[in-house]
């Protein structure tokens, strides 16, 4: 079973990239961000076309989060249990095939010490109840998405560049650290160690073809469901394709029965 989440900066700018990449690589599940539409203008019936439901919440040039699946979607949750009606869409959680999958788009923070960065903390503050509440470790559970923090040294291109600075600071980093004690293991560590690989480029100064990123995007899943991980990797060749996303797909791959 694979299982993949990608930032794609605007579902309908991206539309063409995504139905292409879900037809080379026949993902079994793909978990979208900053899908940048309003419910009703979400592509759908495109998405059907490929063999693929798709449940998905939005707003209109910001945020947006879906999740798109060739099996059958149940107990589909929508944001944080505690997020009024004007929330920011940045969260969805559903069942697939014996899986509990939530995909998130952390908050950015903006810049250090603003508002906007407490605002970061405190949601991630409360996705770690959302899981204590909700969730077991000894559960297949999956959480997956942009966090919008490089957890540790290995990912980012230059500490020295990067340190004390937004998605790279402390407090934000021990606060990523402090969800993931809940019970997640971060599948790209366990499959690929110490590597140095990214998932996200500034579209300035050449970043990309310098190899300077960051690694935010994550799937990270419970030690049980760990144990059945056989391969994950960041999908970095779609960054290169014409109006790329500035995030690539990271994917997941597990030997995996429901029964």
């Amino acid at each position: 079973m694979k299982i993949a989440t990608w930032n794609v900066n605007s579902i309908l700018i991206r539309l063409e990239q995504v139905l292409r990449w879900l037809e080379e690589t026949q993902a079994d599940v793909l978990c979208l961000q900053e899908t940048k539409c309003t419910d009703d203008k979400f592509p759908f019936a495109q998405l059907k076309l490929l063999g693929y439901d798709s449940v998905f919440l939005g707003e209109k040039s910001y945020n947006g989060v879906a999740i798109l699946s060739k099996h059958p979607v149940k107990n589909t949750i929508y944001n944080l249990p505690d997020d009024d009606e004007n929330a920011s869409k940045r969260l969805i959680c559903a069942e697939i095939q014996g899986i509990k999958i939530t995909n998130v788009y952390v908050p950015n923070g903006t810049e250090l010490w603003s508002e906007k960065f407490y605002f970061k903390l405190d949601w991630l503050q409360r996705l770690r109840k959302f899981f204590d509440a909700r969730f077991s470790p000894q559960e297949d559970v999956i959480l997956c998405g942009d966090f919008n923090i490089a957890a540790d040294e290995r990912d980012v291109w230059s500490v020295e560049a990067w340190e004390g600075k937004l998605h790279f600071s402390k407090p934000e980093r021990a606060a990523l650290q402090h969800l993931k004690k809940w019970g997640f293991v971060d599948l790209f560590r366990k499959i690929n160690g110490d590597v140095k690989e990214f998932s996200w480029w500034n579209y300035r100064e050449g970043a990309f073809q310098k190899n300077h990123g960051l690694r935010i995007d994550y799937i990270w899943s419970s030690e049980k469901l760990a144990s059945k991980c056989k391969n994950c990797w960041i999908d970095k060749r779609v960054r290169s394709w014409e109006r790329p996303s500035d995030h690539a797909p990271v994917v997941s791959e597990f030997s995996y029965d429901e029964n």
